[in-house]
């Protein structure tokens, strides 16, 4: 949604950012609060109001978002109990761990290493490539 602000140099209400992620405007704005307090954007009210974007492109990274919308949990599978009895369990608990554990490292490095303006290259390539106007929204 960032991305879409960044391009489209606009504010979009709750309700358009729902519709555009299949999702109810509560979700929305219970999730722009945590991008509010990293002051990557801000909302204005009235009839023209939303959210629009605040902060440098250039400067944002994916980590920064993954952190300000409470670092939601990246991988669904896990141990589901942490001091199991059996033996069985418990090595493919470790082994699990483990591989759990490295690949999220790698993952945040690479949101790390990624910023909003890296995106919207990749965004402005495609669009350039399809012969899009830039602000499409596909």
């Amino acid at each position: 949604m960032l991305l879409h602000m960044a391009r489209q140099n606009r504010s979009f209400t709750s309700e358009e950012i729902a519709k555009m992620l299949s999702t109810n405007p509560v979700v929305i704005r219970r999730t722009m609060v945590g991008l509010k307090q990293a002051n990557f954007v801000q909302s204005e009210k009235g009839p023209g109001g939303g959210w629009h974007l605040i902060g440098d492109i250039e400067k944002i990274t994916l980590l920064d978002i993954y952190n300000a919308v409470g670092e939601p949990t990246i991988f669904a599978m896990g141990n589901e109990r942490k001091n199991p009895e059996c033996a069985v369990e418990q090595v493919v608990n470790a082994a699990l761990d483990s591989s759990i554990q490295a690949a999220q490292a790698i993952l945040i490095q690479r949101l790390k290493d990624t910023t909003l303006a890296d995106l919207a290259r990749s965004f402005d390539q495609i669009c350039i490539e399809k012969g899009w106007d830039l602000k499409h929204s596909h």
